[in-house]
């Protein structure tokens, strides 16, 4: 018998680096990205239905509609072929804000319609069509993600770390980023990558690479700047950098203990500000 109800994690997807490296004729760009997911993120629920059906609550809800553009809907549609859920998003991951809430959304719901009706995931050609970021939330694991998103290798070697994530309610475009982009031919990240030694080595390390975009994000919102500074004046963080076209930044700890009392502390000085912490996953995280 099937199950009659699934529940999926959604977690945050972090570019922990994003190296653009070129453009496609058709506009799409290259990219070659370090990628980690970590334990603050949505939830995707999925029961037995007749049709395909969306539920949003959450804290984070009332700026998403339940429209044919929703990504949990597209990635149902994709899955659904003469099938039916009822689909509940518990929305916690702020909107368009360099952290991949939407496509670990649909990964999520891909994940749990498979499980819930028994049926293979669609293959990566397919799931590209809902977003360059969805292959990687769907494998949701460390991975380096290169090409259009198509292409994503599993990364082993990643040290235990914690993670912060801070971002002021502002809603930096993507498309404006790419096309202020000085140039779109830069060198990717070392092939093979390292292996670290431990957080601190991590660190050092990735203080060595980039993510492109951060430069004319920072340009079309100056409050990146602010973000960036208070990760970085707290006590244990490694490095304070700008996750994805922003503008969500993140900064790394070595222990759950200081990435929280970090988290705590920029709440309390800018409690308009979303902010989290949480350990980063070193492989696929528990299901419920």
């Amino acid at each position: 018998m099937l199950p009659a109800q699934i529940t999926e994690f959604a977690p945050a997807k972090v570019n922990l680096t994003l190296h653009v490296t070129g453009q496609r004729d058709d506009g799409y760009h290259l990219l070659d990205s370090l990628v980690v997911f970590c334990g603050i993120g949505d939830w995707v629920c999925a029961c037995s239905a007749p049709s395909v059906d969306l539920t949003i609550n959450g804290p984070q809800s009332h700026l998403l509609t339940n429209g044919n553009d929703n990504l949990v809907l597209r990635a149902a549609r994709l899955m659904a072929v003469d099938r039916g859920a009822v689909l509940t998003l518990d929305k916690h991951l702020p909107l368009a804000s360099g952290i991949g809430g939407g496509s670990a959304n649909a990964a999520a719901a891909l994940r749990a319609l498979s499980r819930l009706w028994d049926m293979p995931l669609p293959d990566t050609a397919a799931v590209l069509l809902l977003g360059a970021d969805v292959p990687v939330c769907l494998a949701g694991i460390p991975a380096r993600m290169r090409g259009i998103g198509g292409k994503v290798d599993a990364i082993s070697q990643l040290p235990d770390m914690h993670i912060v994530l801070a971002n002021p309610g502002v809603e930096v475009p993507t498309p404006l980023v790419f096309k202020s982009l000085a140039s779109k031919q830069n060198q990717p990240m070392p092939d093979p990558l390292p292996e670290w030694a431990d957080v601190a080595d991590f660190a050092q390390w990735l203080a060595t690479q980039r993510n492109d975009l951060e430069a004319p994000a920072r340009a079309h919102a100056p409050v990146i700047d602010t973000v960036l500074a208070a990760i970085a004046a707290q006590p244990g963080a490694m490095i304070a950098r700008m996750s994805g076209s922003g503008a969500t930044c993140f900064g790394l700890f070595e222990t759950g203990w200081a990435a929280k009392q970090a988290a705590d502390a920029i709440s309390a000085a800018k409690p308009a500000w979303w902010v989290e912490s949480g350990p980063v996953h070193r492989g696929q995280p528990e299901i419920s």
